[in-house]
């Protein structure tokens, strides 16, 4: 017996019905936030392409050469620019997002060796900051242009800390800034509350036209802490580059 109109009907709506739920189910939902749950999956789990960051012929530390190779390899400069700064050296290098290096100069930094700032300084006045609280913090930081209360540009490096680089300041004689900065040793080449003095060429010829477009990654060598501990780093080291910083700096 053949089955009524009525059931035929009834039963192809039933598996039409059917038919979309199993599709629903197959495809994967739109996330609410599509950007950010997309940032996260491609953050989870780092990319590691082994890279050697090339300075060039500018002579880097083993420590400094470690973090820019770990830098390029897992990409942690997010596509941008980077900055790295050797505080146990007073070193800077800056390169671009892809690991080119734009140019190198000393530093003026922090009086006080240390690897972190001291909580709430930033909100103090800086005639109240004492001389072992004058730490130029290590670690990564998205630095950004900005301006300092007289107006000058700078770049953030640590905002709640007020910690920026910035021209050299030779407004003080006596402390002998530029003259800090020209001389080929380090001993002397901290003096500063914090901030990142630079040579004005290098700052307006390098670092400026870098943060002119946006932000740039910063990244500084601790003077106490190790790589592996402030960033992640793995302790080894490649053994050729090892090799090549034992025979420059021992």
């Amino acid at each position: 017996m053949k089955p009524s109109p009525v059931l035929e009907w009834v039963n192809a709506g039933l598996m039409g019905v059917a038919t979309i739920a199993l599709s629903l189910i197959a495809q994967p939902l739109s996330p609410a936030h599509p950007e950010r749950l997309a940032h996260n999956a491609r953050h989870a789990v780092p990319v590691y392409t082994a890279r050697s960051l090339d300075f060039g012929a500018e002579t880097a530390s083993a420590d400094v050469r470690r973090l820019g190779d770990w830098v390029v390899s897992r990409s942690d400069n997010r596509g941008l620019p980077f900055v790295l700064i050797d505080k146990p050296r007073a070193h800077v290098f800056a390169f671009d997002a892809t690991g080119r290096l734009l140019g190198s100069a000393p530093a003026l930094l922090g009086a006080a060796r240390g690897d972190d700032s001291v909580p709430g300084i930033g909100e103090r006045p800086i005639a109240d900051i004492k001389p072992f609280e004058r730490i130029t913090p290590a670690g990564r930081f998205v630095g950004r242009p900005g301006h300092n209360a007289n107006g000058e540009d700078i770049v953030w490096v640590d905002y709640d800390a007020a910690v920026s680089m910035h021209r050299v300041r030779t407004t003080n004689p006596r402390e002998r800034r530029a003259q800090r900065l020209a001389s080929p040793g380090v001993d002397d080449n901290r003096i500063s509350y914090g901030c990142i003095n630079l040579p004005p060429a290098f700052y307006d010829g390098v670092i400026s036209p870098m943060f002119s477009r946006g932000r740039a990654m910063v990244y500084l060598v601790p003077d106490r802490r190790s790589l592996a501990e402030m960033f992640g780093v793995p302790e080894v080291a490649h053994s050729a580059t090892r090799l090549a910083q034992a025979t420059v700096y021992n």
